[in-house]
Protein backbone atom coordinates (compact mmCIF):
# COMPACT_ATOMS: atom_id res chain seq x y z
CA UNK A 1 0.00 0.00 0.00
CA UNK A 2 1.06 3.62 -0.59
CA UNK A 3 2.51 5.54 2.31
CA UNK A 4 0.32 8.21 3.83
CA UNK A 5 2.78 10.92 2.83
CA UNK A 6 2.46 9.85 -0.83
CA UNK A 7 -1.34 9.68 -0.94
CA UNK A 8 -2.50 12.08 1.77
CA UNK A 9 -4.92 13.81 -0.60
CA UNK A 10 -5.78 10.80 -2.72
CA UNK A 11 -9.41 9.68 -2.66
CA UNK A 12 -11.25 6.40 -2.88
CA UNK A 13 -14.91 7.19 -3.65
CA UNK A 14 -17.93 4.98 -3.05
CA UNK A 15 -21.41 5.74 -4.44
CA UNK A 16 -24.59 3.92 -3.33
CA UNK A 17 -28.12 5.25 -2.88
CA UNK A 18 -28.79 2.85 0.04
CA UNK A 19 -27.45 4.69 3.13
CA UNK A 20 -26.85 1.41 4.99
CA UNK A 21 -24.87 -0.11 2.14
CA UNK A 22 -23.02 3.17 1.57
CA UNK A 23 -21.90 3.28 5.22
CA UNK A 24 -20.90 -0.39 5.13
CA UNK A 25 -18.72 0.06 2.05
CA UNK A 26 -17.10 3.18 3.51
CA UNK A 27 -16.53 1.38 6.83
CA UNK A 28 -14.74 -1.53 5.15
CA UNK A 29 -12.67 0.82 3.03
CA UNK A 30 -11.59 2.94 5.98
CA UNK A 31 -10.60 -0.12 7.97
CA UNK A 32 -8.16 -1.21 5.29
CA UNK A 33 -7.14 2.02 3.53
CA UNK A 34 -8.09 4.86 5.87
CA UNK A 35 -4.54 5.63 6.95
CA UNK A 36 -3.29 6.17 3.42
CA UNK A 37 -6.37 7.33 1.48
CA UNK A 38 -9.30 9.63 2.07
CA UNK A 39 -12.60 7.76 1.75
CA UNK A 40 -15.40 9.87 0.22
CA UNK A 41 -18.91 8.50 -0.02
CA UNK A 42 -21.97 9.78 -1.89
CA UNK A 43 -25.56 8.56 -2.08
CA UNK A 44 -26.39 9.53 -5.68
CA UNK A 45 -24.64 9.84 -9.00
CA UNK A 46 -25.40 13.57 -9.14
CA UNK A 47 -23.87 14.33 -5.74
CA UNK A 48 -20.88 12.12 -6.54
CA UNK A 49 -20.21 14.03 -9.79
CA UNK A 50 -20.43 17.32 -7.92
CA UNK A 51 -17.91 16.02 -5.37
CA UNK A 52 -15.58 14.83 -8.14
CA UNK A 53 -15.65 18.25 -9.79
CA UNK A 54 -14.81 19.94 -6.48
CA UNK A 55 -11.93 17.51 -5.95
CA UNK A 56 -10.70 18.27 -9.48
CA UNK A 57 -10.72 22.03 -8.87
CA UNK A 58 -8.70 21.56 -5.66
CA UNK A 59 -6.16 19.41 -7.46
CA UNK A 60 -6.94 16.26 -5.45
CA UNK A 61 -6.31 12.79 -6.87
CA UNK A 62 -8.93 10.04 -7.18
CA UNK A 63 -7.56 6.51 -7.36
CA UNK A 64 -10.67 4.28 -7.36
CA UNK A 65 -14.41 4.86 -7.78
CA UNK A 66 -16.88 2.19 -6.66
CA UNK A 67 -20.47 2.71 -7.83
CA UNK A 68 -23.63 0.70 -7.25
CA UNK A 69 -25.39 -0.30 -10.47
CA UNK A 70 -29.01 0.12 -9.32
CA UNK A 71 -29.41 3.80 -8.46
CA UNK A 72 -32.40 6.01 -9.36
CA UNK A 73 -32.11 8.94 -11.82
CA UNK A 74 -28.57 7.89 -12.78
CA UNK A 75 -27.44 4.28 -12.60
CA UNK A 76 -23.88 3.22 -11.89
CA UNK A 77 -22.88 2.81 -15.53
CA UNK A 78 -24.22 6.25 -16.47
CA UNK A 79 -22.41 7.78 -13.50
CA UNK A 80 -19.10 6.08 -14.29
CA UNK A 81 -19.36 7.23 -17.93
CA UNK A 82 -19.53 10.86 -16.78
CA UNK A 83 -16.92 10.32 -14.06
CA UNK A 84 -14.58 9.13 -16.82
CA UNK A 85 -14.50 12.66 -18.23
CA UNK A 86 -13.54 14.17 -14.85
CA UNK A 87 -10.97 11.58 -13.71
CA UNK A 88 -10.06 9.40 -16.71
CA UNK A 89 -7.23 7.73 -14.80
CA UNK A 90 -9.31 6.55 -11.82
CA UNK A 91 -9.97 2.82 -11.63
CA UNK A 92 -13.70 2.02 -11.99
CA UNK A 93 -15.58 -0.69 -10.09
CA UNK A 94 -19.29 -1.54 -10.44
CA UNK A 95 -21.17 -3.08 -7.48
CA UNK A 96 -23.89 -5.40 -8.75
CA UNK A 97 -26.34 -8.06 -7.70
CA UNK A 98 -26.11 -11.47 -9.36
CA UNK A 99 -29.07 -10.61 -11.62
CA UNK A 100 -27.16 -7.61 -13.03
CA UNK A 101 -24.01 -9.37 -14.17
CA UNK A 102 -24.92 -8.96 -17.85
CA UNK A 103 -25.14 -5.20 -17.35
CA UNK A 104 -21.75 -5.28 -15.66
CA UNK A 105 -20.22 -7.16 -18.57
CA UNK A 106 -21.70 -4.62 -21.02
CA UNK A 107 -20.18 -1.82 -18.90
CA UNK A 108 -16.71 -3.14 -19.61
CA UNK A 109 -17.09 -1.75 -23.15
CA UNK A 110 -19.16 1.33 -22.29
CA UNK A 111 -17.03 2.82 -19.49
CA UNK A 112 -13.82 0.77 -19.75
CA UNK A 113 -14.77 -0.90 -16.45
CA UNK A 114 -11.84 -2.30 -14.46
CA UNK A 115 -13.83 -4.71 -12.29
CA UNK A 116 -17.27 -5.59 -11.04
CA UNK A 117 -18.08 -6.92 -7.58
CA UNK A 118 -21.10 -8.97 -6.56
CA UNK A 119 -22.97 -7.94 -3.43
CA UNK A 120 -22.58 -8.91 -0.66
CA UNK A 121 -18.77 -8.78 -0.62
CA UNK A 122 -18.34 -10.41 2.81
CA UNK A 123 -15.80 -11.26 3.93
CA UNK A 124 -13.98 -8.17 2.53
CA UNK A 125 -10.61 -9.80 3.22
CA UNK A 126 -11.41 -12.32 0.48
CA UNK A 127 -13.77 -10.53 -1.90
CA UNK A 128 -13.05 -6.79 -1.64
CA UNK A 129 -9.52 -6.03 -0.47
CA UNK A 130 -7.60 -8.21 -2.96
CA UNK A 131 -9.43 -6.52 -5.85
CA UNK A 132 -8.81 -3.03 -4.46
CA UNK A 133 -5.16 -3.80 -3.71
CA UNK A 134 -4.58 -4.76 -7.36
CA UNK A 135 -6.43 -1.71 -8.69
CA UNK A 136 -4.57 0.67 -6.40
CA UNK A 137 -1.24 -0.84 -7.41
CA UNK A 138 -2.17 -0.46 -11.10
CA UNK A 139 -3.23 3.14 -10.48
CA UNK A 140 0.01 3.98 -8.67
CA UNK A 141 2.00 2.57 -11.60
CA UNK A 142 0.07 4.68 -14.12
CA UNK A 143 0.51 8.32 -15.10
CA UNK A 144 -2.21 9.47 -12.73
CA UNK A 145 -0.93 12.77 -11.45
CA UNK A 146 -2.54 15.95 -12.82
CA UNK A 147 -0.42 18.15 -15.02
CA UNK A 148 0.35 21.48 -13.32
CA UNK A 149 -1.54 24.17 -15.13
CA UNK A 150 -0.04 26.51 -17.70
CA UNK A 151 -0.45 30.25 -17.07
CA UNK A 152 -1.50 32.71 -19.78
CA UNK A 153 -1.14 36.47 -19.32
CA UNK A 154 -2.73 38.73 -21.90
CA UNK A 155 -5.24 41.44 -22.75
CA UNK A 156 -8.96 40.74 -22.63
CA UNK A 157 -9.52 42.12 -26.14
CA UNK A 158 -6.58 40.57 -27.95
CA UNK A 159 -6.93 38.28 -30.95
CA UNK A 160 -3.62 36.56 -30.25
CA UNK A 161 -4.50 35.98 -26.59
CA UNK A 162 -7.82 34.52 -27.68
CA UNK A 163 -6.08 32.21 -30.17
CA UNK A 164 -3.69 30.89 -27.51
CA UNK A 165 -6.49 30.25 -25.02
CA UNK A 166 -8.56 28.46 -27.65
CA UNK A 167 -5.56 26.37 -28.74
CA UNK A 168 -4.87 25.23 -25.17
CA UNK A 169 -8.53 24.57 -24.38
CA UNK A 170 -9.18 22.53 -27.52
CA UNK A 171 -6.05 20.45 -26.89
CA UNK A 172 -7.21 19.71 -23.32
CA UNK A 173 -4.22 21.54 -21.82
CA UNK A 174 -5.13 22.94 -18.36
CA UNK A 175 -4.33 26.63 -18.04
CA UNK A 176 -5.15 29.66 -15.93
CA UNK A 177 -5.88 33.06 -17.45
CA UNK A 178 -4.55 36.31 -15.98
CA UNK A 179 -5.29 39.77 -17.31
CA UNK A 180 -2.17 41.88 -17.81
CA UNK A 181 -4.02 44.76 -16.12
CA UNK A 182 -4.65 42.90 -12.87
CA UNK A 183 -2.18 42.57 -9.95
CA UNK A 184 -1.45 38.86 -10.39
CA UNK A 185 -0.95 39.32 -14.12
CA UNK A 186 1.51 42.15 -13.48
CA UNK A 187 3.35 39.99 -10.93
CA UNK A 188 3.73 37.18 -13.46
CA UNK A 189 4.99 39.61 -16.11
CA UNK A 190 7.56 40.97 -13.67
CA UNK A 191 8.67 37.48 -12.65
CA UNK A 192 9.19 36.59 -16.31
CA UNK A 193 11.08 39.82 -16.99
CA UNK A 194 8.47 40.91 -19.53
CA UNK A 195 7.29 44.50 -19.97
CA UNK A 196 3.84 43.58 -21.26
CA UNK A 197 4.36 45.19 -24.66
CA UNK A 198 4.33 41.80 -26.38
CA UNK A 199 1.49 39.54 -25.29
CA UNK A 200 0.33 36.95 -24.57
CA UNK A 201 2.92 35.61 -22.17
CA UNK A 202 2.63 31.87 -21.58
CA UNK A 203 4.34 30.32 -18.57
CA UNK A 204 4.66 26.55 -18.89
CA UNK A 205 4.29 24.21 -15.90
CA UNK A 206 8.07 24.03 -15.50
CA UNK A 207 8.27 27.84 -15.36
CA UNK A 208 9.48 28.52 -18.92
CA UNK A 209 8.18 31.89 -20.19
CA UNK A 210 7.04 32.09 -23.83
CA UNK A 211 6.31 35.50 -25.38
CA UNK A 212 3.80 35.51 -28.25
CA UNK A 213 4.44 31.81 -28.94
CA UNK A 214 3.44 30.30 -32.25
CA UNK A 215 1.41 27.09 -32.15
CA UNK A 216 4.29 24.63 -32.83
CA UNK A 217 6.46 26.12 -30.07
CA UNK A 218 3.55 26.27 -27.66
CA UNK A 219 2.52 22.68 -28.43
CA UNK A 220 6.02 21.35 -27.84
CA UNK A 221 6.44 23.25 -24.57
CA UNK A 222 3.15 22.08 -23.03
CA UNK A 223 3.78 18.42 -23.79
CA UNK A 224 1.94 17.85 -27.07
CA UNK A 225 3.67 15.61 -29.60
CA UNK A 226 4.83 17.53 -32.67
CA UNK A 227 7.50 15.29 -34.21
CA UNK A 228 6.87 11.85 -35.75
CA UNK A 229 8.64 8.96 -34.05
CA UNK A 230 9.47 7.30 -37.39
CA UNK A 231 10.15 8.23 -41.00
CA UNK A 232 7.81 5.68 -42.54
CA UNK A 233 4.32 4.40 -41.61
CA UNK A 234 1.63 2.18 -42.99
CA UNK A 235 -0.86 5.04 -42.83
CA UNK A 236 -0.73 8.82 -42.46
CA UNK A 237 -4.03 10.46 -41.55
CA UNK A 238 -4.12 14.19 -42.27
CA UNK A 239 -6.68 15.99 -40.12
CA UNK A 240 -7.93 15.28 -36.60
CA UNK A 241 -11.67 15.81 -36.92
CA UNK A 242 -14.22 12.99 -36.55
CA UNK A 243 -13.18 11.41 -39.87
CA UNK A 244 -9.47 11.56 -39.04
CA UNK A 245 -9.93 10.29 -35.49
CA UNK A 246 -12.18 7.50 -36.77
CA UNK A 247 -9.53 6.51 -39.30
CA UNK A 248 -6.78 6.62 -36.64
CA UNK A 249 -8.78 4.41 -34.26
CA UNK A 250 -9.60 1.81 -36.91
CA UNK A 251 -6.20 1.93 -38.56
CA UNK A 252 -4.22 1.50 -35.33
CA UNK A 253 -6.63 -1.08 -33.88
CA UNK A 254 -6.26 -3.20 -37.00
CA UNK A 255 -2.48 -3.31 -36.84
CA UNK A 256 -1.48 -0.49 -39.18
CA UNK A 257 1.34 1.71 -37.94
CA UNK A 258 -0.62 4.95 -37.95
CA UNK A 259 0.22 8.61 -37.43
CA UNK A 260 -2.40 11.38 -37.37
CA UNK A 261 -1.29 14.91 -38.26
CA UNK A 262 -3.38 17.87 -37.07
CA UNK A 263 -2.57 21.52 -37.72
CA UNK A 264 -4.41 22.93 -34.71
CA UNK A 265 -6.38 20.68 -32.35
CA UNK A 266 -8.14 17.35 -32.67
CA UNK A 267 -11.91 17.50 -33.07
CA UNK A 268 -12.22 19.80 -36.06
CA UNK A 269 -15.43 21.81 -36.22
CA UNK A 270 -17.24 19.10 -34.27
CA UNK A 271 -14.76 19.52 -31.43
CA UNK A 272 -15.94 23.10 -30.97
CA UNK A 273 -19.60 22.12 -30.66
CA UNK A 274 -21.12 22.81 -27.26
CA UNK A 275 -23.63 19.96 -27.59
CA UNK A 276 -24.19 17.19 -30.14
CA UNK A 277 -27.54 15.53 -29.49
CA UNK A 278 -28.13 13.42 -32.61
CA UNK A 279 -24.99 11.27 -32.45
CA UNK A 280 -25.76 7.58 -32.05
CA UNK A 281 -25.31 6.22 -28.54
CA UNK A 282 -25.56 9.51 -26.63
CA UNK A 283 -29.27 10.06 -25.92
CA UNK A 284 -28.52 12.91 -23.52
CA UNK A 285 -26.07 14.54 -25.92
CA UNK A 286 -22.33 14.95 -25.70
CA UNK A 287 -20.11 17.98 -26.11
CA UNK A 288 -17.70 18.09 -28.99
CA UNK A 289 -14.82 18.35 -26.52
CA UNK A 290 -15.93 15.21 -24.66
CA UNK A 291 -16.39 13.22 -27.86
CA UNK A 292 -13.04 14.40 -29.19
CA UNK A 293 -11.13 13.62 -26.01
CA UNK A 294 -12.59 10.13 -25.80
CA UNK A 295 -11.75 9.47 -29.46
CA UNK A 296 -8.22 10.83 -28.99
CA UNK A 297 -7.65 8.60 -25.96
CA UNK A 298 -9.05 5.65 -27.89
CA UNK A 299 -6.70 6.22 -30.83
CA UNK A 300 -3.72 6.57 -28.48
CA UNK A 301 -4.76 3.41 -26.61
CA UNK A 302 -4.45 1.43 -29.84
CA UNK A 303 -1.03 2.92 -30.56
CA UNK A 304 -1.74 5.70 -33.06
CA UNK A 305 0.65 8.65 -32.90
CA UNK A 306 -1.05 12.05 -32.80
CA UNK A 307 0.95 15.08 -33.91
CA UNK A 308 -0.36 18.56 -33.15
CA UNK A 309 0.43 21.97 -34.65
CA UNK A 310 1.93 20.51 -37.81
CA UNK A 311 0.98 22.26 -41.05
CA UNK A 312 0.99 20.01 -44.11
CA UNK A 313 2.13 21.74 -47.28
CA UNK A 314 2.41 19.05 -49.93
CA UNK A 315 1.82 15.47 -51.04
CA UNK A 316 4.20 13.60 -53.33
CA UNK A 317 4.24 10.20 -55.02
CA UNK A 318 7.61 8.48 -54.77
CA UNK A 319 7.19 5.00 -56.21
CA UNK A 320 5.12 2.95 -53.78
CA UNK A 321 5.55 5.59 -51.06
CA UNK A 322 3.31 8.57 -50.45
CA UNK A 323 5.30 11.47 -48.96
CA UNK A 324 3.64 14.14 -46.83
CA UNK A 325 5.62 17.36 -46.59
CA UNK A 326 5.34 19.83 -43.70
CA UNK A 327 5.60 23.60 -43.91
CA UNK A 328 8.93 23.54 -42.03
CA UNK A 329 10.51 21.45 -44.80
CA UNK A 330 10.44 18.10 -43.00
CA UNK A 331 8.47 15.12 -44.28
CA UNK A 332 7.03 11.73 -43.40
CA UNK A 333 6.20 8.88 -45.78
CA UNK A 334 3.77 5.98 -45.77
CA UNK A 335 2.24 3.23 -47.86
CA UNK A 336 -1.10 5.06 -47.78
CA UNK A 337 -2.68 8.40 -46.85
CA UNK A 338 -6.16 9.39 -45.73
CA UNK A 339 -7.09 13.02 -46.32
CA UNK A 340 -9.47 14.11 -43.55
CA UNK A 341 -8.67 17.81 -43.56
CA UNK A 342 -12.27 18.92 -43.06
CA UNK A 343 -13.51 22.42 -43.67
CA UNK A 344 -13.26 25.85 -42.08
CA UNK A 345 -15.93 28.50 -41.63
CA UNK A 346 -15.98 31.10 -44.38
CA UNK A 347 -14.91 34.58 -43.37
CA UNK A 348 -17.35 37.47 -43.26
CA UNK A 349 -16.36 40.07 -45.84
CA UNK A 350 -18.28 42.91 -44.17
CA UNK A 351 -16.10 45.95 -43.33
CA UNK A 352 -14.69 45.86 -39.81
CA UNK A 353 -14.89 42.10 -39.33
CA UNK A 354 -11.24 41.38 -40.15
CA UNK A 355 -9.95 44.01 -37.72
CA UNK A 356 -12.21 42.78 -34.90
CA UNK A 357 -11.61 39.03 -35.32
CA UNK A 358 -10.71 37.71 -31.88
CA UNK A 359 -11.92 40.97 -30.32
CA UNK A 360 -15.62 40.24 -30.21
CA UNK A 361 -15.89 38.58 -33.64
CA UNK A 362 -15.23 34.85 -33.53
CA UNK A 363 -15.42 32.03 -36.06
CA UNK A 364 -16.84 28.88 -34.53
CA UNK A 365 -17.96 28.43 -30.96
CA UNK A 366 -14.88 29.87 -29.20
CA UNK A 367 -16.17 28.25 -26.03
CA UNK A 368 -13.43 29.91 -23.96
CA UNK A 369 -15.34 33.16 -24.50
CA UNK A 370 -18.73 31.81 -23.39
CA UNK A 371 -18.31 32.80 -19.74
CA UNK A 372 -17.76 36.43 -20.75
CA UNK A 373 -21.12 36.49 -22.56
CA UNK A 374 -23.06 36.31 -19.29
CA UNK A 375 -25.83 38.91 -19.33
CA UNK A 376 -24.77 40.18 -22.78
CA UNK A 377 -26.53 40.45 -26.15
CA UNK A 378 -25.01 37.87 -28.49
CA UNK A 379 -25.35 37.58 -32.27
CA UNK A 380 -24.78 34.36 -34.19
CA UNK A 381 -24.41 34.34 -37.96
CA UNK A 382 -25.47 31.13 -39.68
CA UNK A 383 -28.34 28.69 -39.90
CA UNK A 384 -26.81 25.20 -39.74
CA UNK A 385 -26.55 22.80 -36.78
CA UNK A 386 -23.32 24.29 -35.45
CA UNK A 387 -24.97 27.71 -35.20
CA UNK A 388 -28.03 26.24 -33.51
CA UNK A 389 -25.94 24.30 -30.98
CA UNK A 390 -23.97 27.44 -30.14
CA UNK A 391 -27.20 29.44 -29.74
CA UNK A 392 -28.61 26.92 -27.27
CA UNK A 393 -25.37 26.82 -25.29
CA UNK A 394 -24.87 30.58 -25.10
CA UNK A 395 -28.52 31.20 -24.26
CA UNK A 396 -27.95 29.65 -20.82
CA UNK A 397 -26.18 32.78 -19.64
CA UNK A 398 -26.61 35.48 -22.28
CA UNK A 399 -29.27 38.14 -21.95
CA UNK A 400 -30.33 37.49 -25.54
CA UNK A 401 -29.15 35.47 -28.53
CA UNK A 402 -30.05 36.54 -32.06
CA UNK A 403 -29.55 34.19 -35.00
CA UNK A 404 -28.92 36.04 -38.29
CA UNK A 405 -29.93 33.86 -41.25
CA UNK A 406 -29.64 34.81 -44.90
CA UNK A 407 -32.34 32.34 -45.94
CA UNK A 408 -36.09 32.51 -45.24
CA UNK A 409 -35.91 30.21 -42.20
CA UNK A 410 -33.84 27.52 -40.46
CA UNK A 411 -35.53 24.49 -42.04
CA UNK A 412 -33.23 24.25 -45.04
CA UNK A 413 -30.02 23.62 -43.08
CA UNK A 414 -30.79 22.84 -39.42
CA UNK A 415 -32.01 19.61 -37.83
CA UNK A 416 -35.61 19.56 -36.71
CA UNK A 417 -34.80 18.87 -33.04
CA UNK A 418 -32.62 21.98 -32.86
CA UNK A 419 -35.26 24.16 -34.51
CA UNK A 420 -37.76 23.01 -31.90
CA UNK A 421 -35.37 23.81 -29.06
CA UNK A 422 -34.65 27.27 -30.46
CA UNK A 423 -38.36 28.00 -30.86
CA UNK A 424 -38.92 27.11 -27.21
CA UNK A 425 -36.00 29.15 -25.84
CA UNK A 426 -37.36 32.46 -24.52
CA UNK A 427 -34.18 34.48 -25.08
CA UNK A 428 -33.35 33.27 -28.63
CA UNK A 429 -34.74 35.08 -31.66
CA UNK A 430 -34.24 34.41 -35.36
CA UNK A 431 -33.88 37.20 -37.91
CA UNK A 432 -34.33 35.68 -41.37
CA UNK A 433 -33.15 37.30 -44.61
CA UNK A 434 -30.67 39.39 -42.59
CA UNK A 435 -26.93 39.84 -43.05
CA UNK A 436 -24.14 41.80 -41.38
CA UNK A 437 -23.36 44.96 -43.33
CA UNK A 438 -20.62 46.40 -41.08
CA UNK A 439 -18.93 45.65 -37.76
CA UNK A 440 -18.05 48.71 -35.63
CA UNK A 441 -15.60 49.13 -32.77
CA UNK A 442 -12.17 50.41 -31.82
CA UNK A 443 -10.35 47.79 -29.75
CA UNK A 444 -13.37 45.43 -29.61
CA UNK A 445 -16.78 44.93 -31.21
CA UNK A 446 -19.32 47.56 -30.12
CA UNK A 447 -22.04 47.67 -32.80
CA UNK A 448 -23.30 45.93 -35.93
CA UNK A 449 -25.09 47.32 -38.96
CA UNK A 450 -27.62 44.73 -40.12
CA UNK A 451 -29.22 44.71 -43.57
CA UNK A 452 -32.49 43.17 -44.74
CA UNK A 453 -31.60 41.40 -48.01
CA UNK A 454 -35.10 41.91 -49.45
CA UNK A 455 -35.75 45.57 -48.67
CA UNK A 456 -32.19 46.83 -48.30
CA UNK A 457 -33.11 48.56 -45.03
CA UNK A 458 -30.35 48.76 -42.41
CA UNK A 459 -30.39 48.87 -38.63
CA UNK A 460 -27.62 49.74 -36.15
CA UNK A 461 -27.60 47.49 -33.07
CA UNK A 462 -25.37 47.31 -29.99
CA UNK A 463 -23.29 44.14 -29.95
CA UNK A 464 -20.20 43.01 -28.06
CA UNK A 465 -20.18 39.39 -29.25
CA UNK A 466 -20.66 37.83 -32.67
CA UNK A 467 -20.01 34.18 -33.51
CA UNK A 468 -19.89 33.24 -37.19
CA UNK A 469 -20.87 29.85 -38.66
CA UNK A 470 -21.26 30.39 -42.40
CA UNK A 471 -20.46 28.06 -45.25
CA UNK A 472 -17.73 25.48 -45.49
CA UNK A 473 -14.39 26.16 -47.16
CA UNK A 474 -12.38 22.94 -47.68
CA UNK A 475 -8.80 23.05 -46.42
CA UNK A 476 -7.36 21.61 -49.62
CA UNK A 477 -5.46 24.40 -51.40
CA UNK A 478 -2.16 22.66 -50.60
CA UNK A 479 -3.28 19.77 -52.85
CA UNK A 480 -3.53 21.94 -55.97
CA UNK A 481 -1.97 20.18 -58.93
CA UNK A 482 -1.79 16.83 -57.13
CA UNK A 483 -5.25 15.63 -56.10
CA UNK A 484 -8.30 16.33 -58.28
CA UNK A 485 -10.91 18.63 -56.71
CA UNK A 486 -14.21 20.17 -57.81
CA UNK A 487 -14.73 23.86 -58.54
CA UNK A 488 -15.25 24.57 -54.83
CA UNK A 489 -12.09 22.78 -53.72
CA UNK A 490 -13.72 19.59 -52.41
CA UNK A 491 -11.82 16.38 -53.19
CA UNK A 492 -13.15 14.04 -55.87
CA UNK A 493 -13.03 10.33 -55.18
CA UNK A 494 -14.36 6.97 -56.36
CA UNK A 495 -17.32 7.22 -58.77
CA UNK A 496 -16.95 11.01 -59.01
CA UNK A 497 -13.64 10.42 -60.80
CA UNK A 498 -15.23 8.21 -63.45
CA UNK A 499 -18.47 9.93 -64.54
CA UNK A 500 -18.04 8.60 -68.08
CA UNK A 501 -16.93 5.16 -66.95
CA UNK A 502 -13.29 5.84 -67.68
CA UNK A 503 -10.57 6.29 -65.02
CA UNK A 504 -8.96 9.73 -64.57
CA UNK A 505 -5.95 10.75 -66.62
CA UNK A 506 -2.63 9.26 -65.43
CA UNK A 507 -4.44 6.44 -63.60
CA UNK A 508 -2.10 3.50 -64.15
CA UNK A 509 -3.90 0.62 -62.41
CA UNK A 510 -6.13 -1.90 -64.20
CA UNK A 511 -8.98 -1.28 -61.75
CA UNK A 512 -11.10 1.84 -61.17
CA UNK A 513 -10.52 3.91 -58.01
CA UNK A 514 -12.08 2.51 -54.86
CA UNK A 515 -15.07 4.32 -53.39
CA UNK A 516 -13.10 6.85 -51.29
CA UNK A 517 -9.88 6.72 -53.31
CA UNK A 518 -8.61 9.84 -55.04
CA UNK A 519 -6.90 10.03 -58.43
CA UNK A 520 -3.70 8.96 -56.65
CA UNK A 521 -3.76 5.23 -55.79
CA UNK A 522 -3.39 4.69 -52.06
CA UNK A 523 -4.56 8.19 -51.19
CA UNK A 524 -8.10 8.28 -49.80
CA UNK A 525 -10.45 11.00 -48.56
CA UNK A 526 -12.96 10.92 -45.70
CA UNK A 527 -15.32 13.41 -44.11
CA UNK A 528 -16.28 16.95 -45.00
CA UNK A 529 -13.39 17.52 -47.43
CA UNK A 530 -14.90 15.00 -49.84
CA UNK A 531 -17.14 16.30 -52.59
CA UNK A 532 -20.84 15.70 -51.88
CA UNK A 533 -20.19 14.50 -48.31
CA UNK A 534 -23.02 14.47 -45.76
CA UNK A 535 -21.44 17.05 -43.39
CA UNK A 536 -22.45 15.11 -40.27
CA UNK A 537 -20.30 13.73 -37.46
CA UNK A 538 -21.62 10.18 -37.77
CA UNK A 539 -21.03 9.99 -41.52
CA UNK A 540 -17.50 11.40 -41.10
CA UNK A 541 -16.63 8.74 -38.51
CA UNK A 542 -18.10 6.08 -40.80
CA UNK A 543 -16.08 7.28 -43.77
CA UNK A 544 -12.92 7.23 -41.66
CA UNK A 545 -13.57 3.58 -40.82
CA UNK A 546 -14.47 2.75 -44.44
CA UNK A 547 -11.31 4.43 -45.72
CA UNK A 548 -9.21 2.16 -43.49
CA UNK A 549 -10.98 -0.90 -44.92
CA UNK A 550 -10.09 0.32 -48.41
CA UNK A 551 -6.51 0.98 -47.31
CA UNK A 552 -6.25 -2.69 -46.34
CA UNK A 553 -7.61 -3.69 -49.74
CA UNK A 554 -5.10 -1.41 -51.47
CA UNK A 555 -2.17 -2.76 -49.44
CA UNK A 556 -3.16 -6.36 -50.10
CA UNK A 557 -3.08 -5.74 -53.87
CA UNK A 558 0.05 -3.59 -53.95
Amino acid sequence: MAQASDAARTVIMTVDDDPGVSRAVARDLRRRYGESYRIVRAESGESALEALRELKLRGDLVAVILADYRMPQMNGIEFLEQALDVYPGARRVLLTAYADTNAAIDAINVVDLDHYLLKPWDPPEEKLYPVLDDLLEAWRCSDFRPVPSTKVVGHRWSARSSDVREFLARNQVPYRWYSADEPEGRRLLAAAGADGQRLPLVITPDGTPLVEPEAPELAAQVGLATTPAADFYDLVVIGGGPAGLGAAVYGASEGLRTVLVERSATGGQAGQSSRIENYLGFPDGVSGAQLTERARRQAAKFGAEILTAREVSGLEVNGAARTVRFSDGSAVAAHSVILATGVSYRQLTAPGCDDLTGCGVFYGSALTEAASCQGQDVYIVGGANSAGQAAMYLSRGAKSVTLLVRGPDLAASMSYYLIQQINEAPNISVRARTVVETAHGTDHLEQLTLRDVDTGETELVDAQWMFVFIGAAPLTDWLDGTVLRDEHGFILAGPDLTPDGRPPADWELDRPPYHLETNIPGVFVAGDARAESAKRVASAVGEGAMAVMLVHRYLEQS
